[in-house]
């Protein structure tokens, strides 16, 4: 017979599936399907050319394949639930803590300075650390000596190289760090206060970081202080 059974149980999934209610489907639904239309084709069967035993284990096989898609994305959606869950949970435990995140600013108020940070893509022998005003006139030369590879927190007293205070303001830094001679290289890290948990235009999970700097996620977070 050139009728199929599955194919018909394909073809009420592509018809369920563009409405709102696709996914109510279940397996067992389909095995349902599959059973009122294999006992109806064999009822109504050709008696000359009744329905091959081959074809019928094929089509047995492609509605278990069916089912088993089902389960696997039924599966999926569920670990996607638990894993934005985690990644919720995880974003809301840093509210009201500093970060360091990519960027080369510091911010100084009062003659305090916040915190800034480097990432190092090998062990460094020297680094040195350049503060550079809103003019671009280097203000402070801090000797951070040497660094293992990582990430590290750094900490400026806001004192310049000519022993007055750092007016308040916005500053930059550039990071040089070398190892034999050799430059290493150097990520710069700006400090910042995650303020909240929002979500970007992906719907993905994002640290709100009050409107200073842009949301990120958690993955840009490079070290919790």
């Amino acid at each position: 017979m050139t009728s199929t059974i599955a194919s018909s149980v394909l073809s009420t999934m592509n018809s369920t599936s563009s409405t709102s209610d696709s996914t109510a489907s279940s397996a067992d639904e389909l095995q349902d399907q599959f059973l009122t239309l294999l006992t109806t084709q064999l009822q109504n069967q050709d008696p000359t050319d009744p329905l091959d035993n081959s074809e019928m284990v094929t089509q047995l096989a492609q509605i278990s394949t069916i089912s088993s898609i089902e389960e696997v994305t039924s599966t999926l959606e569920g670990i996607s639930s638990q894993i934005s869950a985690s990644e919720t949970l995880q974003a809301s435990a840093l509210v009201g803590n500093g970060v360091l995140i990519e960027g080369d600013s510091i911010q100084v108020a009062s003659g305090v300075a916040t915190a800034f940070g480097v990432s190092l893509g090998s062990d460094a022998d020297s680094v040195t650390i350049n503060i550079s005003d809103s003019s671009g006139n280097v203000v402070a030369t801090l000797d951070a000596g040497d660094m293992s590879a990582g990430t590290q927190a750094l900490y400026w007293d806001g004192v310049q190289d000519d022993g007055t205070t750092a007016a308040d303001g916005s500053y930059t830094f550039t990071v040089s760090a070398t190892s034999d001679d050799a430059s290493v290289t150097a990520t710069a890290l700006k400090y910042a206060l995650v303020t909240g948990v929002t979500t970007d235009s992906s719907d993905e999970v994002a640290l709100d970081l009050g409107g200073v700097n842009d949301n990120v996620g958690l993955g840009d977070i490079k070290l919790v202080l």
